[in-house]
Order: structure tokens, then sequence, then C-alpha cells
């Protein structure tokens, strides 16, 4: 049985206990702010007059209990399925797109096709909100607060929200690798929107090998892993000869990587690690770090890139898989608490490639020497994560996640998916070279 984790919040004022479905009512215990329905009356009005005028502006449908809404789609366009409209307007006046996360927990909407209508609202995201009111977003929605640093202390308390929720959990949508980072799909793999879990599985190891190879991982060469994730980098690059340190804050993640290196007969070239990575020493020929930084923070962005160009021997390699996105709205969002903060990765941010040459200039003797961005393959694993996921609901259930949880993770992935097919993020291997 798993411990289900609510989200670290003040409960807000509002009305108790909402259905999810057909499935009970939601527990305020674990999920306060999706059992209560914020009192916000002007700020709902305020959000159901600018999402209405926005609604004709965007090719989508919208039909609620009273009939369909004036919309800027055709039948084809995706559905936007207004259960409880007055609750759904609240939630969004009251707390923007964090609302519009929980109100779909909460069942205040739905729609058959979520990665087509989430793509649809990426695409068209400045239209949302009309350009003279842009500025007030900053006053009237939620910014972050300090709680959710990564401090040492922080950061391993960030960790544990996600990747100590249980490893059957993951190991019901993750292929047999069990790699928690975009694939990197190739010809063999078939048409991509037919690929499943054994292409799956051939994309990520395709991934991992690409990245042993730029930098140059073979026979004696001295690895360090930030962020071992279940063990496949790690236990690949020992089967190459290499002698693997790999540091991870997460015990389940320590405990399932250790069985497998141990299952694949490399226990004594891997040391894995519970360990922070600002107290890593020593040198090493290659430091990989595969979409790690994106939960380090901003404010320890230069820690986290010191210690890449301190642990790195010179002439070594450095090689980073990271999400990334465009500089400017990076720039714009970063002070922003979203509903990913609230519910799935705390205290994290997606920087952006200029924010990485930045630190990387300033703080390093690293130079980039080679780039792969491939943002639609990501689409792709998600797309396959989230199918194998909602296959096995009986089986999530079965391991003790409630229903708003199954609807969350569910959104979690169709949300970071949409934001892959529409542009608004890429993944990129960024090798680096130690002068």
């Amino acid at each position: 049985m798993s411990t289900i984790r609510p989200p670290r919040q003040e409960r807000s004022a509002g009305r108790p206990g909402r259905a999810v479905g057909p499935e009970g009512p939601v527990d305020p215990a674990r999920w306060p702010d999706v059992a209560r329905v914020p009192r916000a009356p002007v700020r709902g009005r305020a959000a159901r007059f600018l999402a209405e005028r926005a609604f004709t502006r965007i090719p989508i449908r919208v039909r609620t209990p009273a009939g369909s809404l004036p919309a800027g789609g055709g039948p084809e366009a995706p559905l936007l399925d207004l259960h409880r409209p007055g609750d759904f307007y609240a939630r969004l006046g009251a707390a923007g797109l964090i609302g519009f996360g929980e109100s779909h927990m909460a069942g205040d909407w739905s729609s058959p096709e979520p990665v087509r209508l989430l793509t649809v609202l990426a695409e068209h995201y400045a239209d949302l909100v009309p350009r003279p009111l842009l500025p007030l977003r900053h006053a009237v929605l939620p910014r972050r607060s300090g709680r959710d640093d990564n401090t040492p202390e922080g950061a391993r308390r960030n960790i544990r929200h996600h990747y100590d929720l249980s490893n059957d959990l993951f190991a019901l949508f993750l292929d047999e690798t069990m790699t928690y980072s975009a694939a990197l799909f190739g010809p063999g793999d078939g048409p991509a929107a037919e690929a499943g879990p054994a292409e799956l599985a051939a994309a990520q190891r395709r991934k991992i090998d690409r990245l042993l190879d730029r930098t140059g991982v073979g026979e004696g060469t001295r690895v360090l892993e930030i962020g071992t994730g279940w063990g496949e980098l790690a236990v690949r690059a020992a089967l190459r000869g290499a002698q693997v340190t790999s540091v991870t804050l997460s015990a389940e993640q320590r405990s399932r990587a250790a069985q497998r290196a141990l299952r694949a007969g490399v226990a004594d070239r891997t040391d894995i690690r519970l360990c922070d990575y600002r107290q890593v020493t020593g040198s090493y020929d290659a430091v990989l770090s595969v979409e790690m930084v994106e939960a380090v923070g901003e404010r320890y962005w230069p820690v986290f890139f010191t210690a890449l160009d301190r642990l790195t021997a010179p002439g070594g390699r450095v090689g980073l898989q990271t999400i990334t996105m465009e500089d400017a709205p990076m720039r714009a969002s970063r002070g922003a608490y979203t509903w990913m903060h609230k519910y799935i990765f705390p205290g994290g941010l997606i920087p952006s490639v200029p924010a990485i040459e930045e630190q990387l200039r300033t703080r390093t003797a690293l130079r980039v020497t080679d780039r792969r961005a491939f943002g639609t393959d990501y689409a792709q694993t998600l797309r396959i994560w989230r199918a194998s996921f909602e296959a096995a609901g009986a089986q999530v259930a079965e391991l003790g996640f409630d229903p708003v949880f199954r609807t969350m993770w569910s959104f979690y992935l169709a949300y970071c998916e949409a934001g892959f097919r529409a542009g608004m993020i890429d993944v990129e291997q960024i090798t680096m070279e130690r002068d």
C-alpha cells in the first residue's frame, strides 16, 4: 500500500466534498484544494467573462449541461466538456492554471481527447487573456515562495514527493528499462504513432547509448551519474567496462537500481549512493545527468554547473539531457507557482538553452561540442506512458492510489505531451568537454 502525500499547501476556504464522477467524494485530507471550491464570486465572474470570450477565438468546442457555448472550433475540434461550469470558473478565477488543473481533478471538466485539447490551448496560449490584462497576471495569480527551494533538505523532500511514491507504480507504465525520461526513436521502431512499450524500450536504450557514445564511455572510464533513476544508464555504462558512481536522493530508486546492477552482474563496477550532488567529490572522465537539472531550481543553477565543472577531469566530457523552453517564456514565468509545482514537481524550473550557456560561460571551463533536440520523441514517449498508465488503472488502485491521484497523473502526462506537441517545450542532449 502506498502512502499518498497531498501537496504542501494552505487549505482554502470553500464548500467541502465534491464527487469525482461515479467514484465517490474527494478526500479533503488528501486533496484539500480539490475537495473545496473556493469562494471567489468576483474573480469567478471575471474568469467566466474572459474564458467565454477566449473560447470564441480558439479552435475548440465547449459543451455545458445547458448546451454548447459559442466557440471557435468546428465539429471536428477537440471538446471541452464543462460538467460544473460555476465551480470551473470559480477555481479558474481564484488560482488561474492551478485552478484549471484542480478543476479537472475534481471532475468539473473533462475531454475525450485531452492531449488534442491541451495542445490547442497551448498553441493559443497568448489568446487566452487579452493583451492589456497580461501585466495583471503577476498581481492576481500565485507566486513562488521559498518553501520549495532546493536546499539540501528541501531537495530531499521534493524528490521524495515524486520519485518515492512507489517503484511498483512507475513499473506499471514505464517500459522494461524503467527509464523515466525522453526516448530517442529511430527508423527501426516503425511508425511513431504505432510504437508501444517494446519499441519504447529500444528507443530508451538508443537514447542512453547515444549519450554514452558522445561522452566516450568505455573500458576503464570513470563515470559519475547525477540522478540515478532506476539504474538503466548506470548498468549500461558498467556493461561497457566503466566504473560508475551514481547518486540519487530517492531511496526507492537507489534500492531498485542496486538490485538491477546485481542482476546484471555489474555490482562490482557500480557504486549507487543516496547522496546530494553537492556532496560528491572526485574527478571523472564522464559526468552524465539525464533530466535532473530541471529539478535543481534557478537559485541553484550556479551550484549545479559549478559542480559539473569541478567533478569533470581535464579533457573529460559532460553529457546533459534536459527539457528546455524558449528563453523569453522561461524568464517571464520563472516566479510563477504552477499546478506542476503544487502537485507533481515542487521546486523545479525548466531552463532555456541560453540560460544553460550563460552558466557554462560564466562559471565553468566547459564548452558545448554537440547538441541534439528531439521533442517530438518525448511526445511519443509520453503517449505510450499515458496509455500504459490508463490501461493499468485497476493495478494503480490496488497500490492504494485513489481516483483523484489517477486523474491527476493522467492529466500530468497529457499536459506534458501537449507541451511538446505544441512546441512550448523541447528536450535536448547537450555534450560538453572540459578544456
